[in-house]
């Protein structure tokens, strides 16, 4: 018998498989395949790769080379566009589905976050609005606050010069403060009450240094049309690192590494979700946020944002297969 028929007796059953494997594909997708077809269809697509350049160099008959051809061709197309059909499908997921489940399972520890930053924050307003050399307490550096009493600062108008590195700027800032209220939830949850204490000193403060140098109503304008999703996204994380934190102290009826995987992929999924709203909150800083345009664009910007923003957090991806509520609750 030639050599070129016993390879093709030899090797004829591994190309037929794979042949149906990806007429499965044809109709349906990666999905339907099991784990154990999975990992069959990638070792007879590399086989078969391999067939075909035994092929190429040992056989003559071309219709054997281009049958191996065009079979491998059609299974990497079929495998790699599946990949990225996946990602893309995971992807949409995560964001129609996922990460705002896992806000309305954990809103409790949000809350927290969010508590923690207006009690400190009411507290520096009144004591700046009283006594503005509190605001060093706060940690408002001194030269900052004579800036603002003295010279009638407003910083914010520095954006207009150079927007697009304002935005970008203001962009890596938000990322840092955003991972760092999450990082310090491994502090069992105290470095992200301390950070989120102090978010809200030094905030309130310099808002109450801009209504003593009677402007205040301008840094309310220019805060109000990024703040409401920047600020929820500080919460987000911020209630993050608690969901992490009190992992930590706390594992339930779970083993304690069980609870942590799984409460450290709800923070994870948490802090993932706000990166896209920073990157936006950070656009509207760095273009509308500054502009000299009217009130009532930057305060109708803030009202149609968070309107859009907790009706996505709230609403999106509700369904009957939705985890209660009350699974990660504190």
């Amino acid at each position: 018998m030639p050599a070129s028929d016993r390879f093709i007796d030899e090797r004829k059953g591994a190309w037929q498989r794979l042949e149906d494997l990806l007429g499965i594909l044809d109709r349906s997708s990666l999905r339907r395949l099991s784990r154990e077809e999975v990992r069959e269809l990638g070792r007879i697509y590399r086989r078969t790769a391999s067939d075909l350049a035994t092929a190429r160099a040992e056989c003559r008959d071309p219709r054997l080379v281009n049958y191996l051809n065009s079979l491998v061709i059609r299974a990497h197309g079929r495998i790699y566009r599946a990949d990225a059909s996946e990602g893309r499908h995971r992807l949409r997921n995560f964001f129609a589905r996922d990460f705002p489940r896992a806000f309305r399972r954990t809103w409790r520890y949000t809350a927290l976050a969010f508590g923690t930053y207006a009690l400190f924050a009411a507290l520096a307003f009144a004591a700046t609005t009283r006594d503005p050399e509190f605001s060093e307490l706060a940690g408002v550096p001194p030269q900052f606050r004579e800036a603002v009493l003295e010279r009638k600062w407003r910083w914010w108008e520095q954006a207009n010069d150079a927007n697009q590195l304002a935005a970008s700027l203001v962009g890596t800032n938000n990322l840092r403060v955003t991972f760092n209220a999450f990082a310090l939830g491994a502090t069992f949850g105290v470095g992200t009450l301390y950070y989120m204490a102090a978010n809200g000193l030094s905030h309130a403060a310099t808002v109450a240094l801009t209504f003593r140098a009677g402007y205040g109503g301008e840094m309310l304008t220019f805060m109000a049309a990024h703040g409401v999703i920047e600020l929820s996204c500080i919460f987000i994380a911020g209630g993050a690192g608690m969901l992490f934190g009190t992992a930590l102290l706390f594992p339930g009826d779970r083993p304690r590494f069980d609870n942590l995987r799984l409460r450290g992929r709800e923070a994870a999924q948490l802090v993932a979700g706000c990166v896209p709203l920073l990157a936006l909150a950070a656009a509207i800083e760095g273009f509308v946020s500054p502009a000299p345009i009217p009130a009532e664009i930057k305060l109708s910007v803030a009202a149609v944002t968070g309107v859009a923003l907790y009706s996505y957090l709230l609403l999106a991806g509700r369904g009957r297969d939705e985890e209660g509520l009350s699974g990660s609750g504190l």
